[in-house]
């Protein structure tokens, strides 16, 4: 992030349309889904490990957790997404079908959009992992409740534990286009010029043709396209690999809080 890098544009003047800050004793429901695409595997699978602190909540890798799905082992994730869609069982209908080699719906789900903008800002708070194998990211994905072609993503963020540092952190944004035949992928790796589990604030604004990703109030890309359709946002820790030594795990980080505008 370079120093004379533009501020981003003060947030919206009125109230979040989506806010949370995981102040509660649990996990609001009427916000999010603790799986991560439970239609492309099966519920124990899927199913979130975390846990809420006076410091936001915690995501976790626990040593007995199991991969994602059997055939994609070593991938562990816990995950918070606000909504879920899938098509039938056994079809291969269903939010982001980020992978080539043939998903399939193993739990139908119902259609549901707890907050899934068309166009938006979105600030998220976080602290990464610096746990052996780990990656944290914040993406907004094409619900595809409407259409097959609805399949683009807002990468607001991937951070690997391995690139974070005591002074500057690497990590990748922008957008993919997956099924999107109107998108063209365009990733980036960018540098933060701080430890990246110290607490900070990413933004993306998306709209009208444009998208914006910004940290801790600079922009850091500007993108002459965006996703013109229903979003799900997804924050996930992933474990990358096989298990690490004894005494690793849990593997966490922190998501402190989230605000989001529909509209830009």
């Amino acid at each position: 992030m370079s120093p004379d890098a533009a501020p981003l544009p003060p947030a919206p003047g009125r109230a979040p349309d989506f806010a949370d800050d995981f102040a509660g004793s649990e996990l609001r429901r009427d916000l999010w889904v603790d799986h991560y695409l439970p239609h492309w595997t099966t519920p124990e699978r899927s199913a979130a490990r975390y846990d809420l602190s006076a410091a936001g909540l915690r995501l976790r890798i626990d040593r007995d957790q199991p991969d994602w799905r059997e055939e994609d082992g070593p991938l562990r994730v816990s995950n918070l997404q606000t909504g879920t869609f899938s098509g039938t069982l056994g079809s291969a209908h269903g939010t982001h079908r980020h992978r080539p080699d043939g998903l399939t719906v193993r739990t139908a789900t119902p259609t549901r959009l707890l907050w899934a903008p068309s166009s938006g800002r979105l600030e998220v708070t976080v602290s990464a992992s610096r746990d052996e194998g780990c990656m944290l990211a914040a993406w907004l994905v094409g619900t595809e409740h409407l259409s097959w072609a609805h399949a683009g993503e807002v990468c607001l963020f991937e951070i690997d534990a391995s690139a974070i540092g005591p002074e500057s952190t690497t990590a990748r944004c922008g957008v993919k286009a997956h099924g999107d035949t109107t998108l063209a992928t365009d990733m980036a790796e960018v540098m933060l010029p701080f430890d990246a589990t110290r607490r900070h604030t990413w933004t993306a604004m998306w709209g009208d043709g444009e998208t914006v990703i910004g940290c801790e109030g600079r922009v850091l890309r500007r993108i002459p396209q965006a996703p013109d359709y229903p979003l799900f946002l997804m924050i996930d820790l992933f474990e990358l690999g096989g298990r690490s030594g004894a005494g690793a795990y849990p593997k966490t980080a922190l998501v402190h809080a989230v605000r989001g505008w529909n509209g830009r």
